[in-house]
């Protein structure tokens, strides 16, 4: 694993415009992200995980904020062929940002899949269809004959988020893309927790909730469910109904900070409550989850090649293409047990 070592030190800031990568290090450094703070910041790695300098990092390689709460682009690197150095730009802005588009990445399936692992163990997930040729790669596909349907990916989720370790990184490629639509959005899950009350967060931290992978378990959707045919799923496995309890607050292990960590498609109880407790307390925190402040929205172009945190982010597929194809390939790095504040 090349780049998880922070085998480089990148200095980055998070003002609005383009930032060209360099080795001087932030004033701000010693944040520790753990006080509330308001949406519309970011905060640095804490100082016990920043990196160390090799070498200098190309000055081709720039990074650039998308949003205030996450996201941004980088252009200059590809990433085939990045040196260490400029893996650690790209670990660095994801840490800093939740989720980067790094531009201009013409990747083949079986070069994606190679990137990907520059990035930690490639996860094989279950449950979904895999192309046949390339078993880490899920092609996200619905064609334009497909009309009035559910995307995949179309509610608020983390992947994964019901297995003992749910994935740490998401890479997704655009291949092809409708003229307009089709647009992904993320919402950071550190600007979640940091807007709780104090009150809200000291009742969360030390909660778990339970999550399955119901869509696919037997109580998931029926035969006649209006999805797509194009990304085959398994339904009506048992082992999908298994409760996996995980911390609703995470302490990412990167930088160090609470993120909330519940999702409206297979979070289903919170640990020790009764249904009435559960429920609102999970719907308010679904809502207050994926405010407006709190996302990016991105609009795809070929060859962008968007890597996201599952850990400290929720996200989904904007459906308003029918008519339209769109194809993106996605591929996924293991994560680890979320840890909670406790």
């Amino acid at each position: 694993m090349e780049i998880a070592q922070w085998t480089a030190r990148v200095g980055h800031r998070h003002g609005g415009g383009a930032q060209r990568s360099s080795s001087t290090s932030r004033a701000d450094r010693g944040d520790d992200g753990h006080n509330a703070r308001s949406a519309s910041t970011c905060d640095p790695v804490p100082r016990c995980q920043t990196p160390h300098v090799t070498s200098v990092v190309p000055d081709s390689v720039v990074v650039r904020p998308l949003a205030p709460a996450c996201g941004a682009e980088i252009s200059g690197v590809d990433l085939r062929t990045a040196s260490a150095d400029e893996l650690a730009v790209v670990q660095r802005a994801i840490a800093d940002h939740g989720v980067v588009v790094v531009r201009d990445q013409s990747l083949t399936p079986t070069e994606q899949v190679a990137v990907t692992a520059r990035f930690g163990p490639v996860l094989r997930v279950p449950y979904i269809q895999h192309l046949a040729e390339h078993p880490d790669v899920i092609a996200v596909l619905k064609e334009a004959d497909e009309r009035n349907i559910s995307t995949f990916g179309g509610t608020w989720h983390s992947d994964f988020s019901f297995l003992p370790e749910p994935p740490s990184l998401t890479l997704l490629h655009a291949v092809e893309l409708p003229e307009v639509g089709g647009d992904t959005v993320w919402a950071s899950q550190y600007a979640a927790y940091d807007t709780l009350s104090a009150a809200m967060q000291r009742l969360l931290d030390p909660l778990r909730a339970v999550q399955t992978g119901w869509p696919n378990g037997t109580r998931g959707p029926g035969p006649n469910a209006a999805v797509s045919r194009s990304v085959v799923m398994t339904r009506n496995d048992p082992s999908a109904d298994v409760e996996v309890a995980h911390p609703i607050v995470r302490v990412h292990p990167v930088t160090g900070r609470k993120a909330l960590f519940v999702n409206p498609v297979y979070t289903q109880r919170i640990e020790g409550m009764t249904d009435a407790e559960s429920t609102p307390l999970l719907q308010f925190l679904f809502d207050h989850a994926v405010r407006a402040e709190r996302c990016v929205r991105h609009r795809w172009r070929p060859g962008d090649l968007a890597i996201w945190d599952n850990r400290c982010l929720l996200h989904l597929a904007v459906n308003d293409y029918d008519g339209s194809r769109r194809l993106l390939h996605r591929t996924t790095v293991a994560g680890e047990a979320p840890i909670g504040p406790g």
